[in-house]
């Protein structure tokens, strides 16, 4: 059985993953962003880390504590935010940096969005804070999907997916989103543990099990360098 992280685990998709691999037998991390909010899931059965992923320290601490807690097999990158001053912040540099902080998993998923296909392919309005205003929810996405391409380039020894979940209705998707919530956590689940030849492959954008082409900035060398050095210059960290 595998050991999995799971961040943003106390609703929504996060909470559904973590409880359907604790129901097949896998040893879960959940992640809360506060002590209150870990006490909501105190019915799943599983390790609990905490930490605010919009605070630089303080997600460099819940790297410390999954990394104390010992090896971890796979880490979903689950949490996110659609409005906010913290978009970038959330979506994108703590991801980073629990990517370069967390001891090398043998599989990485992130999360992704149909979205990302109307993010702008530039980093010019972000400057040099984590929080710029000037981010949408489609440009994050768009970045998380280069970060994963990059990784999967860089890092050939760890399967390395971004995943599309849908449209789902979870707190961020809306009681009226169209899509199906099971499926909308089954494809991460499957990355994370699964044997079957397409889930042991790396470098894939996929939406409900299924490849799919992702904006063609997310494979392209050159902005996955930009993205990386800017991650880099931001954190202090970095990944090669």
């Amino acid at each position: 059985m595998a050991r999995i992280f799971i961040t943003g685990s106390t609703d929504g998709l996060g909470r559904s993953a973590a409880q359907s691999l604790l129901d097949k037998g896998h040893h879960v991390i959940v992640h809360a962003r506060n002590v209150q909010r870990l006490a909501v899931i105190r019915d799943l059965l599983a390790l609990g880390a905490v930490g605010d992923l919009s605070d630089i320290e303080q997600t460099r601490d819940l790297a410390r504590q999954v990394n104390r807690s010992g090896p971890v097999d796979a880490v979903i990158h689950n949490a996110g935010v659609l409005h906010g001053p913290h978009i970038f912040q959330v979506n994108v540099v703590a991801p980073y940096l629990l990517t370069a902080l967390i001891h090398r998993p043998r599989r990485l998923i992130y999360l992704s969005s149909g979205m990302h296909r109307g993010g702008r392919a530039s980093l010019a309005a972000i400057g040099e804070g984590v929080h710029p205003q000037s981010v949408s929810y489609s440009d994050s996405k768009l970045y998380i999907t280069t970060l994963a391409a990059a990784i999967a380039r860089l890092w050939p020894d760890v399967l390395t997916n971004s995943v599309d979940p849908g449209w789902v209705p979870t707190r961020m998707g809306g009681a009226g989103a169209p899509d199906d919530l099971r499926l909308g956590h089954l494809t991460q689940e499957w990355l994370a543990t699964s044997d079957d030849p397409e889930a042991v492959t790396s470098g894939g954008y996929w939406h409900h099990q299924h490849r799919e082409k992702a904006h063609p900035s997310a494979n392209d060398q050159r902005f996955q360098a930009e993205l990386l050095n800017l991650l880099a210059r931001l954190t202090g960290e970095s990944l090669t």
